[in-house]
């Protein structure tokens, strides 16, 4: 079935950041891409608007013509080459915040993930690369910058240059259904995103109490100036006030805003010093 120009550009316009105009114009790659970046941070989602047509057209080739284009190699592209480069740091920062835990994170974890990230590039549109190789660059990088995470900078421009060294056009395959393809996006989705989320979940409690700490200490430096002390601490803990007041449940057995609670403790206690030093300072 061929595809729409004016179809594509409403779906561009609505959901051009989730790669919504690219799963329907079967650039799975691309729609993946777009999903895992935000459309390219709002910048590449904006630039296609003048490659639309292009895009359109390619969809709509025929079988032959894509077969005839198979044994050529596609022409270098810079945009590509940088494309990759920041989208492999961008998968090496992502593992490095979740999945730094593990065991031979750099030799095994880090390396995968900018290899990825990588070659989720290189096989956006008709074009893509040779796996092994451009994975094998990755790992055999890693070893020679061992624990530091400035080696996402080398390992990703290392799988670039062997992702362009390899580059060819796509082999045809027949086509798939869209509940297929729709699983496999949302498993490849899945996989980036939930260690993501799992280290953001346990790590949760840290931040908050850290920010806590971080905001009583930032309170204090308004001793001198109680009147906007006092409303620097209401605005801070205006939710934990409306939670009380809405549930009316002076305990906190539930364990809902257990980090707001620590934060209006260590804020009071803040006022509780400052009551004592001024009875110290009245009646000596």
């Amino acid at each position: 079935m061929a595809k729409g120009l004016l179809v594509t550009y409403a779906l561009w316009a609505v959901g051009g950041p989730a790669g919504l105009h690219h799963l329907y114009l079967g650039r799975d790659s691309h729609a993946l891409l777009w999903m895992l970046t935000l459309g390219g941070g709002g910048v590449g989602w904006l630039w296609e608007f003048w490659k639309l047509p292009s895009f359109v057209a390619q969809a709509n080739r025929t079988q032959g013509q894509r077969q005839s284009s198979g044994g050529r190699t596609p022409p270098p592209s810079l945009i590509r080459f940088v494309a990759q480069m920041m989208v492999g740091i961008y998968f090496g920062l992502v593992a490095l915040i979740s999945l730094s835990f593990m065991a031979n994170f750099y030799i095994v974890g880090l390396p995968l993930a900018v290899g990825l990230g990588v070659l989720l590039v290189a096989a956006v549109g008709n074009q893509t690369s040779d796996f092994k190789n451009t994975l094998g660059a990755a790992f055999l990088t890693s070893p020679i910058f061992y624990g530091r995470p400035i080696a996402i900078l080398p390992i990703s421009l290392a799988a670039s240059i062997t992702a362009q060294k390899h580059r060819r056009y796509k082999a045809s395959v027949g086509s798939e259904s869209l509940s297929v393809r729709l699983y496999r996006l949302g498993l490849a989705y899945l996989a980036f995103t939930g260690p993501l989320a799992y280290s953001i979940f346990c790590n949760t409690a840290a931040t908050l109490s850290y920010v806590a700490e971080t905001l009583g200490s930032f309170l204090s430096w308004f001793s001198f100036f109680p009147l906007v002390g006092r409303l620097t601490e209401s605005v801070l803990l205006l939710p934990y006030r409306i939670w009380r007041l809405l549930v009316g449940d002076p305990g906190f057995s539930s364990g809902y805003f257990q980090e707001w609670e620590k934060l209006y403790e260590f804020v009071s206690s803040f006022q509780d010093e400052k009551r004592q030093l001024a009875y110290q300072i009245l009646f000596p």
